[in-house]
């Protein structure tokens, strides 16, 4: 799967291990939801994808993009655990061994990431020495990384989770809003709420149910201040997420009105195009009312499981499980 597709200048990203892990998980969800095996097969595609070309056993790591030139692209510590993810989503339902075996390596090579106080960004390979950190969230320590971090937790590596979460829980608050331009506070948010989500195994916990009640209230301030300069869709799919998760869990009850913004908002970012490359495809956002070129497959995958998520919890057959969680 390509990063994105650059519609403007109709020429796709590089193929991303980390976007093809969010594919694994959507193609699976979408099985799931529809009994259509159609999904299943290009799931398990995506997953065999990611166990043949995506793991590279000399380096031990999951390479930030699929480089056909020979060199080794770095690894990034939240692109490892996202495509962990998607090759344990699907491994649940194909019960391939080697997609299993390549989730389990991929989650042991997230140790490599591990300083003695924060966990690194980014590695260098095959040296797999700490790189410098950068501007960008991205490239920085930081909350976000507890998404990334629910693959340990879910190959049973619970300590290694819980040694993230008490991490994320002790920096949250210095993470919003982080910076003077609304614009990348809005990017910000994006990474915030995959905070939120890596809560997600940890709401038996006291503070943590009371940190997803306050972050939700939090990024939904922020994001109706900035949304009339800039938007992104997959926040607002995060958010509904968010709240639909955080209302089935009993940690915060849902705010009606929000949600269904959030559900009147989505479909005007999906595109309709008889060039394959879009349609159907969401677009990443909106900056003063004008779409921004890019079609999105994460952007994509969130909105649908977001707007898959408010029929369920309509129809009362929302099942708030983490692993299912895209």
């Amino acid at each position: 799967m390509s990063r994105y597709y650059q519609s403007g200048l109709g020429r796709y990203k590089p193929v991303s291990s980390e976007i093809t892990g969010y594919a694994a998980s959507t193609l699976v969800y979408l099985r799931r939801e529809t009994g259509d095996d159609r999904y299943l097969d290009a799931g398990r595609r995506a997953a065999t994808f990611l166990a043949a070309c995506g793991w590279n056993a000399a380096a031990g790591a999951f390479p930030f993009e699929i480089d056909d030139s020979g060199g080794v692209s770095p690894a990034y510590f939240f692109d490892t655990g996202i495509i962990v993810r998607g090759l344990l989503a699907a491994g649940r339902v194909t019960r391939d061994e080697t997609h299993c075996l390549t989730a389990r390596q991929g989650a042991e090579s997230m140790r490599d990431f591990l300083g003695d106080f924060d966990i690194h960004p980014v590695l260098d390979l095959p040296s797999k020495r700490p790189l410098p950190h950068g501007a960008s969230w991205s490239r920085r320590p930081g909350c976000y990384q507890l998404k990334s971090a629910m693959a340990w937790h879910e190959v049973g590596e619970h300590s290694l989770y819980e040694r993230a979460l008490e991490r994320a829980l002790a920096t949250e608050e210095s993470f919003l809003p982080g910076d003077d331009s609304r614009e990348r506070v809005m990017d910000r948010l994006h990474a915030y709420c995959y905070f939120l989500e890596g809560l997600l195994p940890a709401l038996d916990k006291p503070e943590c149910r009371r940190a997803m009640a306050r972050g939700v209230r939090r990024a939904g301030e922020l994001f109706d201040d900035i949304s009339p300069v800039f938007v992104r869709s997959d926040v607002i799919a995060q958010l509904l997420r968010l709240r639909l998760l955080g209302d089935a869990l009993g940690v915060l009850p849902l705010d009606e009105d929000a949600a269904r913004a959030g559900i009147a908002a989505l479909p005007g970012f999906q595109l309709s195009s008889p060039d394959p490359r879009i349609d159907g495809g969401f677009c990443f956002g909106r900056k003063c009312g004008a779409d921004l070129p890019f079609v999105n497959p994460v952007s994509t995958a969130f909105a649908v499981q977001a707007l898959s998520m408010w029929e369920q919890h309509k129809a009362g057959r929302f099942d708030p499980g983490h692993h299912h969680l895209i």
